[in-house]
């Protein structure tokens, strides 16, 4: 290739290449004859090899050394070679290369040039990369401009102008005189520029957000002028006059009208209007009848207008457009808690969106679905939501299932909680995260009592897991012994507690007395105030509970597995997922004396109660004796006889618990170290 070859030729060789490889080689020849012509003195070429270089930048290749032509090109006092430069500081330079604030005296040279072309170049570029220092030392200038008699200059002067507010915004005070000016033009696109400057204004400025106010009145009249004129063919869109401009004009009376009655009240007829007199049947009246809706929910509306509004959102929802459906469904989603009777009409619509084959249009359906269950159509919304389950997306079972539980709150029947409690137990490798789970719903709403005893119940008899905070499934959090007794005793002085929850409650803060360490005379006093309550089965358990407190405190840790749970046929489980232990060494175990069959024989230095799985049986022969003599001078035995025959994998905790002095103490350690032979 010719380093003469035309930029349309060049653009050919590049497409027309069939590999990568050739495409870099095209590129890379190119690029070098475009640098050995740049060194060269002026040529006429520059404009035209720059020109080849943007092309080559947007297709991803690097094109940086072509900066300072740029700088070059835009001094030029030629059109051609001015707008190429102009164009390739757009694209190479921002406000992070040293060359960019050399274009600045340039673009203050060409803001005056008597050229509205040239003088439309320089204020596109500074609108488009203008750094900070240039925004400050070009302002003044764009204020000039904004005065301009040129329509054509102000409209660009205006969008220049927005930039320079978001790059330095305490140059907004500048702008507002002469923004405010420009709403009396006649000319959509300086009333466009206006309405976006004015905007960006006074999301900026709580000051110049109250002076604006006062264009309210005015406005209105710009929009009615929008609704109410014939057929234009030059702003005329899909049957809708310029809506582009009507779109940014509801936007800026929705912040004009937001906390502010006066305003409010201005601007709602005007949307009454624009709600019945907008074609909703093409695209365009769909985007303005949207922005009107968004203007009326979050101004301080009339009723009937906010009915108005959600239900041209219901509208929306038999639209074929996806799109449409999907900005619907969110829209209500966002008003539901506030409008949720005018939102319940459309509850058919928004139930046969379950069906729709978009995913993003369904979760959204099924999210709206939920928060539209109430008391009166919890029955006939719970079929759908089910007969949506039984063929949802796997991604959204989970949300679903979750999602049908919390809405039916308290309405589940009684038999629920113990069929999750036995689900539960038998989910061994799920308990450190269920408790955590549960524990953290439990401290953040106890609203839906079935959720509470569920909660609590796992708190009681998982609360070891809880303490230890190594659950892999969720973040690591550090719950204290003091937080686990704070929740259950919120859930039994809540008023919003039934009788059978603070069961639960009692219950489980007196099981977590076999599973803390430093808070037992804590668990003691909650136990013992309920002594005297009123409710004459929580009285019976807090009697039940201090009596073994006082008379069989060495039994407990054998009686938490059992006596103590509200629903004792599926508070059981075995031992191993009850009790917490340490780490004990295989000393504590002899090896297996193997017996004819597949049993076998083993002796342990300690007495324990076993709760095997349901494969393995298990026969206890009695201790050897009552008494451990001092100094290591004798030891109890207790034979255990174990049937193994699916040669499962065996574990074993072991709680010690001895008095001395009236002093109790107690451990448990736990046997995971079995001799292969046993299993």
């Amino acid at each position: 290739m010719s380093p003469s070859v035309r930029l349309q030729e060049m653009i050919r060789v590049i497409r027309g290449a069939r590999t990568q490889g050739e495409e870099r080689g095209v590129i890379q020849r190119e690029c070098a004859a475009i640098r050995a012509q740049f060194r060269q003195a002026d040529n006429g070429t520059r404009s035209h090899n720059l020109a080849k270089l943007l092309y080559v930048h947007m297709l991803g290749y690097p094109a940086h050394f072509g900066q300072m032509e740029c700088v070059r090109l835009i001094a030029s006092p030629r059109y051609n070679e001015k707008r190429v430069g102009y164009l390739g500081a757009m694209m190479l330079l921002d406000e992070k290369q040293d060359a960019s604030l050399l274009i600045t005296n340039s673009i203050k040279n060409d803001l005056s040039h008597s050229s509205q072309y040239v003088q439309s170049l320089a204020l596109c570029t500074l609108g488009c990369m203008g750094s900070a220092e240039m925004c400050r030392d070009l302002a003044p200038e764009i204020d000039r401009l904004l005065r301009a008699s040129n329509s054509y200059i102000k409209k660009k002067a205006a969008l220049c102008a927005v930039h320079i507010v978001r790059k330095v915004p305490e140059l907004g005070e500048l702008f507002t005189p002469a923004s405010r000016s420009l709403l009396s033009e006649k000319n959509h696109g300086v009333l466009h520029g206006a309405v976006v400057l004015i905007t960006e204004l006074c999301e900026r400025n709580p000051d110049t957000l109250e002076q604006f106010r006062k264009a309210v009145p005015e406005l209105v009249q710009i929009m009615k002028g929008l609704v109410m004129s014939g057929y234009s063919p030059e702003h005329n869109v899909a049957g809708i006059s310029d809506p582009f401009l009507q779109v940014r004009i509801l936007r800026l009376l929705r912040i004009l009208g937001r906390n502010n009655d006066t305003a409010s009240d201005a601007v709602n007829d005007l949307l009454a209007q624009v709600a019945t007199n907008t074609d909703s049947s093409k695209t365009a009246g769909s985007a303005v009848l949207y922005e009107t809706v968004l203007t009326v929910m979050d101004i301080k509306s009339e009723s009937g207008l906010r009915v108005l509004a959600v239900n041209i959102l219901g509208r929306f929802l038999l639209n074929n457009d996806r799109n449409i459906r999907y900005i619907s469904m969110t829209s209500l989603q966002k008003i539901v808690q506030t409008d949720h009777n005018a939102v319940q009409r459309h509850r058919g619509t928004i139930v046969d969106c379950l069906k729709d084959q978009d995913a993003s249009v369904k979760r959204r359906a099924l999210e709206l679905s939920l928060a539209l269950v109430s008391a009166v159509n919890i029955r006939s919304l719970m079929k759908e939501l089910l007969l949506f389950l039984s063929s949802c997306p796997p991604e959204l079972r989970a949300h679903t299932t979750s999602g049908i539980f919390n809405a039916a709150g308290g309405d589940v029947r009684d038999e629920t909680v113990p069929n999750l409690i036995q689900l539960i137990t038998t989910a061994t490798e799920l308990h450190c995260y269920t408790v955590h789970k549960l524990y953290r719903a439990l401290i953040t709403d106890i609203s839906v009592q079935s959720l509470v005893q569920v909660a609590c119940w796992c708190i009681g008899e998982y609360g070891d897991l809880l303490l230890r905070g190594e659950c892999e499934e969720t973040e690591p959090v550090q719950v204290a012994e003091d937080d686990v007794l704070d929740a259950l005793e919120m859930v039994l002085q809540s008023h919003m507690s039934s009788p059978a929850t603070r069961g639960f409650a009692l219950t489980a803060t007196m099981k977590l007395s076999t599973r803390i360490t430093h808070n037992v005379d804590r668990i003691r006093s909650i136990v013992s105030i309920y002594g005297s309550c009123i409710d004459v089965e929580l009285q019976q358990r807090a009697v039940e509970y201090n009596a073994l407190f006082k008379k069989y405190d060495h039994m407990s840790p054998a009686l938490s597995t059992t006596a103590l749970g509200p629903v004792s046929s599926t508070a059981g489980g075995d031992l191993l997922d009850l009790l917490g232990g340490l780490d004990a060494p295989l000393d504590h175990v002899t090896r297996p004396e193997k017996t004819l069959g597949p049993s076998y024989r083993l002796f342990m230095t300690f007495v324990s109660h076993f709760h095997p799985p349901q494969s393995v049986q298990l026969q206890m022969k009695a201790p050897s004796g009552d008494v451990i003599p001092a100094h290591g001078l004798g030891q109890v035995t207790q034979t255990v006889l174990l049937n193994n025959p699916n040669k499962v994998s065996l574990k074993m905790r072991v709680r010690v618990c001895y008095t001395s002095q009236d002093f109790v103490c107690q451990d448990t350690v736990q046997i995971d170290s079995f001799p292969s032979p046993a299993w």
